[in-house]
């Protein structure tokens, strides 16, 4: 074998494998996350060491936990829908839709099962503004969708979004009617309720509630000066806006239920909690009778 060909015997290629194999040996011991979980928690620390907000972690959290969630876990069930009779009378109609202040109904014929469309109450009010009223709904009715109980929520979240539909009709394995979901119920898993026009105004005093054992029910989303208002306390709130976010700051981790903390004079206890955040406290006073 010559000296050229000796020298070009040393091709890139095997230290291209083996500097991939290093790299990946490196990012196993850097602590790079491989799971779920572990990008969870790497995303728990970095929130922690405040290099993001904690109303930023509950987003990012709820985002990856839409993987693994499914239709039939948010979705409207079928006693608390508002569906529409395809034959009611056009009065009865615009009362239902007024009263129930939404903007989109299904639609059913003799048999609820029997999902005809769904109307739009936009469209309603431009056959009242056309017509003084249509004869009958079914010209203003839109194609339903009808997904089954089992669709994971990115996936429908991602067909929401191409189709531009903002409803869906959930369908049972018998065929029947479950319920309905909307976009909206899909983007609060990430974001948190969303409230909007109709929605009734939310009362302060409901997130603190005084139980008859002299505690007290707090919602994990009480904003900080709300508390420090009620029990004369003077928590800080310029790093976290809620109570949930200082506690869980304080105990250096997303709390489960019945764990427990003593800030100032105040014993905070985790009454209700899941996987992604805290939504209420039990808070005794020390000191009080």
């Amino acid at each position: 074998m010559s000296e050229d060909d000796s020298s070009s015997f040393h091709a890139p290629e095997p230290q291209e494998r083996r500097r991939s194999w290093l790299e990946r040996i490196s990012s196993a011991l850097s602590g790079e996350p491989t799971t779920r979980e572990d990008l969870v928690e790497l995303l728990r620390d970095a929130q922690a060491d405040g290099l993001i907000a904690a109303d930023t972690l509950r987003m990012m959290e709820g985002a990856i936990a839409i993987g693994d969630m499914t239709v039939g876990d948010v979705m409207i069930p079928r006693a608390q829908m508002v569906s529409l009779p395809a034959d009611g009378k056009f009065i009865d109609l615009m009362k239902q839709v007024v009263e129930s202040g939404h903007s989109r109904f299904p639609v059913h014929g003799e048999d609820k099962d029997e999902i005809l469309g769904v109307l739009l109450a936009k469209d309603l009010l431009r056959g009242v503004v056309a017509d003084y009223g249509p004869g009958s709904i079914h010209s203003l009715l839109r194609p339903a969708v009808l997904i089954p109980e089992s669709k994971r929520l990115n996936v429908l979240l991602r067909e929401f979004r191409q189709s531009r539909n903002h409803m869906a009709i959930v369908i049972d394995e018998h065929g029947g009617v479950a319920g309905l979901v909307t976009i909206e119920d899909v983007l609060e898993q990430i974001v948190g309720e969303i409230d909007d026009e109709h929605d009734d105004a939310e009362d302060p005093n409901a997130l603190i509630a005084a139980q008859a054992d002299g505690q007290f029910v707090v919602d994990a989303l009480t904003p900080i000066s709300d508390f420090n208002e009620r029990f004369g306390a003077d928590f800080d709130d310029d790093e976290y806006d809620t109570i949930g976010g200082l506690i869980t700051a304080a105990i250096g981790h997303l709390p489960e239920s019945g764990e427990e903390l003593t800030l100032g004079r105040f014993v905070f206890r985790v009454s209700s909690a899941d996987a992604r955040r805290v939504h209420a406290f039990h808070v005794g006073v020390l000191g009080d009778a």
